[in-house]
């Protein structure tokens, strides 16, 4: 399969992801077993970032490509906290600080900077043969996401036809992430170029479970500590088992 049908494949399957995730705030007010589901999600990304995409860098690029993993890391946080208003993942704690209006439109504008990010993650995964990965990891984190947006656009009054555009704009950027770094790719050439961006992905992926996901989960699932810890061990299973099962071909 070619690398552009794979990647319509997975923006489908991810777009598809965010409507689910608006769609279950459009009918319900309350999703459930959130907390649960996002501990999950953290597993998945530590998963993909340290069985997946941080051993096909150093596979392409050497030990040098690991030094893209803080820069990741650190983007990511200045993005997010200096630059953007952060988009919490936190529905109940997002709807107490809505004033006015905007709150809607920076969650937006937020989470869609942060998926073209992951956009450019499927894009060097695919290249280098672990799209399937990245593609769990990417929709693990979109769905919350989504409730979370969905959640914060139903508070301020949008309809449903409104919440789902927003859901579905915010899916989009992923394939408009991912033509951006073959974009780029073709541009320069640079034959290390997709494993630096996949490494730098990988601290991207880990910057948002360490600051976002497991932080959710120590604050909001106390009640249930024990389920929540064997779902963030069921993610990073899954994923080495599927290290085993879909190795790079060339190795």
């Amino acid at each position: 399969m070619s690398p552009v049908v794979t990647l319509s494949a997975y923006s489908l399957i991810i777009l598809l992801g965010a409507l689910v995730g608006a769609l279950a705030v459009v009918f319900t007010q309350k999703p459930t077993r959130l907390v649960t589901f996002l501990a999950f999600a953290a597993g998945i990304m530590f998963g993909a970032a340290f069985f997946h995409m941080l051993p096909e860098a150093y596979h392409g690029g050497g030990f040098w490509a690991f030094v893209m993993v803080p820069a990741g890391f650190v983007f990511l946080m200045v993005l997010e906290r200096y630059v953007l208003t952060h988009a919490c993942e936190e529905p109940p704690e997002c709807e107490e600080h809505v004033h006015g209006h905007t709150l809607g439109l920076t969650a937006f504008l937020g989470l869609s900077a942060h998926t073209l990010f992951d956009g450019i993650a499927l894009g060097s995964a695919v290249k280098e043969g672990v799209g399937m990965m990245a593609l769990l990891a990417i929709t693990s984190h979109k769905v919350p996401s989504s409730l979370s947006l969905a959640s914060i656009l139903k508070t301020e009054g949008k309809s449903s036809a409104r919440i789902l555009g927003y859901a579905m704009a915010y899916g989009l950027m992923v394939p408009v992430g991912a033509v951006l770094y073959f974009a780029f790719d073709a541009v320069l050439r640079f034959q290390r170029l997709a494993p630096l961006a996949l490494s730098f992905s990988a601290g991207t992926f880990l910057y948002v479970a360490v600051s976002d996901l497991l932080p959710h989960v120590n604050r909001h699932g106390k009640e249930n500590r024990g389920r929540n810890l064997v779902a963030l061990a069921v993610g990073l299973l899954l994923m080495l088992a599927l290290s085993e099962v879909t190795e790079h071909p060339g190795h």
